[in-house]
């Protein structure tokens, strides 16, 4: 699933692309993508709209339109969203948007899972979804002083709290792990136990990550690919994530892999020691 990095990358490669272009038509080949609007509602109430700037929620895409309207992209699994020139649409294309440079936008999702969403701009607080998203990472509001609170409060393994969206917005399995091996913290740590030393390693470390996965496009897998089709290629400076079984790069221990909360987390048993 695209993790902030990756949403911020497609929306820097959109972004010059799309602002200041028209919507000149749409094609709807998966209506349940674009819900709750009916294909018909969604085509008119987007036509002929310019588009006035991209911007990021989380792990959302937000497109902003003239009339007051946004669209909210979540690409979920597998989702990618397109620039390019007329082509007949590949497989699992789900929309085509037309623009006004004889360019087209596709979305295309194999797993089904990602949504497009036309809201009024103003109501983008209130959507589910992003009404309930924690603080941006990357944002002048994420402070140490706020993870302290953040973390104070709860007792929750740290790894599920850094997956929670209400919590900390965008974070995602890679960039989660790839932070915790920074901080030298282990991912079943309990959160309220962290003193203040580590969680300004915490705190470090998780700017750090996704600046650098911002950096490098993203990490490309399988699925991941910017607005313009390229792979990124932060996926050649992991230290831990998918790496069970190699080397840790700080002391050469295996890294071992476990299951946290169903969902499988890579960390250094010697530099990620301690659980408490």
């Amino acid at each position: 699933m695209p993790e902030l990095p990756e949403v911020e990358t497609i929306k820097n490669t959109l972004e010059k692309k799309l602002t200041g272009h028209y919507i000149t038509g749409t094609e709807i080949y998966l209506p349940k993508v674009i819900g709750p609007s009916t294909p018909e509602e969604f085509k008119k109430k987007v036509k002929q709209e310019k588009i006035k700037s991209l911007s990021r929620r989380g792990k959302y895409l937000l497109i902003h339109i003239t009339g007051n309207k946004t669209l909210v992209i979540q690409l979920r699994m597998t989702g990618k969203l397109i620039y390019m020139c007329p082509q007949e649409p590949v497989k699992h294309t789900h929309v085509v948007f037309y623009l006004d440079n004889n360019k087209e936008l596709h979305f295309i999702d194999m797993r089904q899972f990602g949504k497009i969403i036309l809201t009024s701009t103003n109501e983008l607080n209130n959507l589910p979804g992003l009404k309930k998203l924690g603080v941006e990472p990357l944002g002048s509001s994420f402070t140490r002083s706020i993870l302290y609170q953040k973390l104070r409060r709860c007792r929750v393994k740290l790894k599920s709290l850094l997956l929670d969206q209400t919590f900390i917005a965008g974070i995602g399995n890679i960039y989660a792990d790839e932070a915790l091996h920074r901080a030298l913290l282990n991912p079943q740590r309990t959160s309220n136990t962290l003193n203040t030393r580590e969680i300004t390693r915490l705190y470090h470390a998780i700017r750090e990550v996704l600046h650098e996965g911002i950096v490098h496009r993203g990490t490309s897998f399988s699925d991941y690919v910017d607005g313009t089709g390229n792979t990124g290629n932060f996926q050649e400076h992991l230290r831990v994530y998918s790496k069970e079984g190699h080397p840790c790069p700080n002391c050469g221990t295996k890294i071992k892999r476990i299951k946290i909360s169903g969902r499988s987390s890579y960390f250094c048993p010697y530099c990620q020691r301690s659980v408490n």
